[in-house]
């Protein structure tokens, strides 16, 4: 970094009076690209013609691009692309063909930093990590005598992080030609087949690998080319392992014969569970398949039976939000929700409220679909509408059952909703979950729904909307320069001179630079104001403008705090919430 400013230097792209001023400033600004393209003291166009360049003469390397804190690299990598006459792939958005990568030794893609992508009539394609590497091209020329090879650059990063998916698929090869083997045998009985020990081993490392790197759900997805293992972490999924299509339908029947389910029907979803131990503990897999043009694609969503409830207070919400919603979960009568997306931690926060509140002298009676997490002392009730037990009429039930308090896994119809209002209304406290973006909009989202306004200004306490944002890994945390554009539309909240952080990425996070995840969330609470700005169908600006005057916080601002304490970052707020 500091040989790259000295050039700049001697080519007068950047003064020393523009170093000066970095050093000079209170307190003393790093001297970096990002801060001195923020201060306007160069051009970022000229800073991406200049790196170019470097990199046409063999002085850096791809790998030092990514070492340039507050740089986009991509336009970068396009712009040598053109200069060298090669092409520039983002290896997330290609399909590796998974029978070329066999036909290459992994100590070779090793060695020179490789990534095989396609073979067709004319030519193979392969990514490499330096261009310039005329060795590398030679000896893997060789190993294609009859064809020329087509070369292509890619983020470094990518390159490292596809071949260490790479390594894992080497690590079990012997399985999948084991799996090809039994295929491959002609006379043996249909259920001998089915239970071949080599795709049991194949799914045991599949399940064991998700359950290790805490996945909440695995993918098994059939594309053109391949059959692809994604496992989502932290709310992100991540490509895991890469098989040929031949391995897809050995895999798919025998995940369908575990879930209890129907190996021959491919033309229609369908859904089943079944449980294993591993490490000791007992999970629960829940099983969805759809059909896909090129076959099936089958989800795995995991469920920890042992895993322990989350207290509300270790959930990760402010001190202010968590004061205002504690509030609310103690009033004797009312209704509270908890909004957002699939997969923002409504339910696990309902399960902490009810950990909060629970007490001998109450009944409390929960209805979900399905019964994730068993609490003592809860009558839970599973949903089961094969049978004609819906929300609604399991509700109608539970009201003849004398409830202090109930709980509803999630509120999807007009029906279910005025039940819930008419039992809040009538001496119940009730907690549910709604889909909305934010916790005013849950207010006109319900009045949309054909409640009348009397009813839900009477009946409402508080409402949460909540999302959850990755947290930067601890192992590789370290300081950062943010650059400007990410910078100009959250000023107004940040004080003078803010640090950021960032992961850089590690073992311990699989290079992600996060790990584990937290929440961000603003607590609405309904005053006699509010209430009387529902009753006479106030618009969604007049109640922002009131509930601001009353204190309220949004989701945005929260995470904001959280970036500026160094437990995410600033990405991660823009990707799941906004202004």
């Amino acid at each position: 970094m500091v040989k790259l400013i000295e050039m700049m230097l001697d080519e007068k792209l950047i003064t020393k009076d523009a170093i000066s001023t970095l050093v000079k400033s209170r307190p003393p600004k790093k001297i970096s690209f990002a801060n001195l393209i923020a201060g306007n003291m160069i051009d970022l166009h000229s800073v991406e013609i200049f790196l170019a360049k470097k990199i046409r003469q063999g002085i850096i390397t791809l790998s030092h691009l990514e070492k340039i804190e507050g740089i986009d690299i991509t336009p970068i990598l396009e712009e040598i692309a053109k200069a060298l006459h090669v092409e520039y792939i983002d290896l997330d958005e290609v399909e590796i063909d998974m029978k070329l990568f066999s036909k290459l030794p992994y100590k070779q893609l090793i060695k020179y930093n490789i990534i095989p992508i396609e073979e067709n009539d004319l030519n193979v394609l392969i990514v490499f990590d330096d261009p310039l590497d005329m060795a590398a091209q030679d000896a893997i020329q060789r190993l294609f005598p009859k064809k020329p090879i087509r070369i292509a650059i890619s983020k470094p990063r990518q390159i490292n992080q596809y071949l260490q998916r790479l390594e894992i698929n080497e690590s079990i090869k012997g399985l999948v030609s084991d799996i090809r083997k039994d295929l491959s045998q002609e006379g043996k009985n249909k259920e001998e087949d089915d239970a071949s020990p080599a795709v049991l081993k194949l799914i045991d490392i599949i399940i064991k690998s998700a359950i290790y790197i805490g996945a909440s759900d695995i993918h098994i997805e059939a594309t053109e080319k391949s059959c692809i293992i994604r496992e989502r972490v932290d709310g992100m999924l991540r490509q895991s392992f890469t098989f040929d299509k031949d391995i897809f339908n050995p895999l798919a029947s025998r995940m369908k014969l575990l879930s209890n389910l129907d190996i021959a029907e491919k033309r229609k979803p369908q859904d089943g569970r079944f449980s294993t131990t591993v490490s000791k503990k007992d999970f629960d897999f829940r099983v969805s398949t759809l059909p896909t043009i090129f076959g099936e694609s089958i989800v795995l969503r995991i469920l920890d039976k042992s895993k322990a409830m989350i207290r509300l207070e270790d959930a990760g919400m402010s001190k202010f939000c968590y004061d205002r919603f504690s509030e609310a979960i103690k009033v004797p009568y009312g209704i509270v929700l908890v909004t957002g997306p699939t997969g923002s931690g409504k339910t696990t926060t309902l399960y902490g409220a009810l950990n909060a509140i629970k007490d001998i002298k109450d009944k409390i009676i929960t209805v979900e679909d399905p019964v994730e997490y068993q609490m003592s002392g809860l009558q839970q009730v599973q949903v089961r509408p094969n049978v004609g037990l819906s929300f609604g009429a399991a509700l109608r039930s539970i009201l003849r059952q004398d409830p202090d308090k109930i709980m509803i896994g999630e509120i999807r119809d007009k029906e279910t909703l005025r039940i819930a209002i008419q039992a809040a209304l009538t001496g119940h406290l009730v907690l549910s979950t709604l889909h909305t973006n934010d916790a005013i909009s849950a207010v006109t989202r319900i009045l949309d729904m054909g409640i009348e306004e009397y009813l839900v200004s009477g009946a409402l306490v508080a409402i949460q909307a909540q999302r959850l944002v990755r947290k930067i890994c601890l192992h590789c945390k370290k300081e950062t320069v943010l650059p400007e554009s990410l910078l100009k539309d959250v000023k107004q909240y940040l004080p003078e001179n803010p640090t950021f952080y960032v992961g850089e990425g590690c073992k311990e996070c699989g290079h992600s630079g996060y790990a584990g995840r937290e929440m961000i969330s603003e607590v609405l609470t309904i005053s006699e104001t509010f209430s009387r700005m529902i009753a006479r169908s106030a618009s969604k600006e007049e109640m922002t403008k009131q509930a601001i005057e009353e204190g309220f916080i949004n989701m945005f601002e929260d995470g904001i705090s959280k970036v500026l304490v160094g437990k995410t970052t600033i990405e991660e707020i823009y990707r799941v919430a906004r202004l």
